[in-house]
């Protein structure tokens, strides 16, 4: 299975949004290391790496993590999605926890924001663990003028009566808002130091 903690917020930006994912990890990590120090112990958890990481994390643009990959010899593309070797080499590059804003639109939800000016990238960020353990959140603003959303919905040759109730909370007016996902495995197996997030299930099926 796969569980998720998945804030949506009013009246927020991309920026907003970026502050509270941090601030939840952080507030995740302080939380665990004061109340789950002996637990981390058995694990033989190196906690000192969980206690360096501090809010705010380092940032990068899409546009700015792909010329890094090629700098670093990865035979990356613009327009593709970061695999695991990818990931683990930008958060390494920058010794802990990275959000990575502005992925393409054509990778993304039909939903996000595009960025002005640059309608092939969307308001978007994914927060990448270090150590190796990949992306933990993924979020972005959200799309809230209607018609472009209807657009959107037709050039993903989606049904458009399925998003109707979806339209409606647009359709007389709306406000900038966004979200994000967090995946509650990925997050338990990069502070436990597990080496497969099949261990971090709860209740494995």
């Amino acid at each position: 299975e796969f569980w998720m903690v998945e804030p949506e917020v009013a009246y927020a930006t991309l920026e907003d949004i970026i502050e509270l994912a941090e601030g939840l990890v952080v507030s995740i990590i302080s939380r665990v290391l004061d109340r789950r120090a002996k637990e981390l112990q058995t694990l033989e958890r190196d906690t000192t790496k969980l206690a360096a990481i501090k809010a705010p994390f380092a940032h990068i643009t899409y546009d700015d993590a792909a010329k890094l990959l090629k700098e670093k010899g990865l035979p990356f593309e613009w327009g593709g999605d970061f695999g695991s070797p990818d990931e683990t080499t930008l958060s390494d590059h920058f010794a802990g926890p990275v959000a990575v804003t502005g992925y393409p639109s054509a990778i993304k939800a039909f939903y996000f924001q595009p960025v002005e000016g640059r309608p092939e990238v969307s308001r978007s960020v994914d927060v990448l663990a270090p150590e190796g353990y990949g992306e933990i959140i993924g979020g972005a603003q959200r799309l809230d003028d209607y018609d472009l959303l209807v657009q959107r919905i037709k050039e993903h040759n989606l049904p458009q009566e399925a998003f109707e109730w979806y339209l409606d909370l647009r359709r007389y007016g709306s406000v900038p808002h966004g979200g994000f996902g967090m995946g509650i495995e990925r997050v338990v197996s990069w502070i436990c130091g597990i080496e497969h997030l099949r261990e971090a299930i709860p209740y494995p099926r």
